[in-house]
């Protein structure tokens, strides 16, 4: 009977966050606008920030509780299941040089965006963090996959995040416009620009627009890179949780009272379900539907955290965190390009 009142404490808000999802799958696939780089998680965001800053009661209340599972849980589960976009074939075929460059990337912008973030600019180390995963990994699914090892607070959890996917999606945006021009400016002869883009730019949506418009070629090397881009979460994930639990227990009293290690459930998961697709061991028609359903998940997971994105909460964080995606975003596009160039 508990167990029956916590559904139905949970159902309105998940009722809502599952509505804006659908809505945002329909605009990002079916009306087609994710070939222009507008993938189905900002848009959720998107729409969720206009219903959550136009109708602010839709937040709170009775949908309160539902909208909080759907950041937490239905986040977890549809970062486990994204597993099923990545087979080791494909870093086989990524070969040493795109490794490379993915590890020194992601990496370096990890190092640059703590060092900028919390020395440089006075950011929080939450903010400063979340805002350098979205840069180096994979955007909006890397920012809101860090949250639950850092273990922030609701409220907390919203604004931060807030923050820091506004900057990802910002840049992001750029990128598109920006690196057609680096193309037909520097060309194909003195860059792999496949690889480029795929370890440069933020979001899988956005390495799909920019490699459409440049060509079949470069798009089919660009998503590959990508794609080992966000396996590189995992290792991630992993290390901020065993550095967050050796800082608790450094700070606590006493070496006995050493914090255990936090190990990500979801991100393990993760791997698991990579290896699952890499051996072939479902039918096509199955890991299809489980890579929807996966999606589905982490849209109503951001369209959650969209009603929560109010211009107060935005406001109260400053221009500070819009610097460090800015330097990032000059990192990579410049960094990034000199690295690609290097490696041949």
């Amino acid at each position: 009977m508990a167990n029956l009142r916590q559904w139905r404490q949970w159902i309105p808000g998940l009722a809502l966050a599952a509505a804006i999802s659908v809505a945002a799958l329909g605009l990002a696939q079916g009306a087609g606008l994710v070939r222009y780089g507008a993938s189905s998680l900002t848009l959720a965001i998107l729409i969720g920030a206009v219903l959550g800053n136009g109708w602010p009661a839709l937040a709170q209340g009775a949908r309160r509780a539902g909208l909080g599972l759907a950041q937490r849980n239905l986040l977890r589960a549809g970062v486990a299941l994204y597993g099923f976009n990545l087979s080791w074939q494909q870093i086989v075929a990524v070969g040493s040089a795109g490794l490379l460059a993915d590890v020194l990337l992601v990496a370096s912008t990890l190092a640059l965006g703590c060092f900028i973030g919390i020395r440089l600019l006075g950011l929080d180390r939450e903010t400063a963090l979340l805002t350098a995963a979205g840069s180096a990994i994979c955007g909006a699914a890397a920012v809101v996959a860090t949250v639950p090892v850092l273990r922030l607070d609701e409220a907390r959890t919203a604004e931060k995040t807030a923050v820091a996917v506004g900057t990802v999606v910002l840049f992001g945006t750029l990128a598109m416009g920006l690196y057609p021009l680096l193309y037909a400016w520097i060309g194909p002869q003195h860059l792999d620009f496949g690889r480029y883009v795929g370890s440069t730019v933020h979001e899988v949506a956005q390495v799909v627009a920019i490699g459409d418009a440049l060509g079949p070629e470069v798009a089919r090397g660009a998503v590959v890179v990508k794609m080992i881009r966000v396996l590189l979460l995992v290792p991630f994930l992993l290390l901020l949780g065993a550095y967050l639990a050796r800082r608790g227990g450094a700070e606590a009293e006493g070496a006995s009272c050493r914090s255990p290690v936090a190990v990500p459930w979801f991100a393990v998961a993760f791997i698991l379900l990579a290896g699952v697709n890499s051996l072939q061991l479902l039918p096509e028609g199955g890991v299809a539907a489980l890579r929807q359903c996966g999606m589905v998940l982490l849209t109503a997971a951001m369209a959650a955290l969209g009603l929560e994105t109010t211009l107060a909460r935005m406001g109260r964080a400053g221009l500070r965190p819009l610097l460090l995606g800015a330097a990032l975003f000059v990192h990579l596009v410049l960094g990034g390009g000199l690295l690609n160039w290097l490696l041949g």
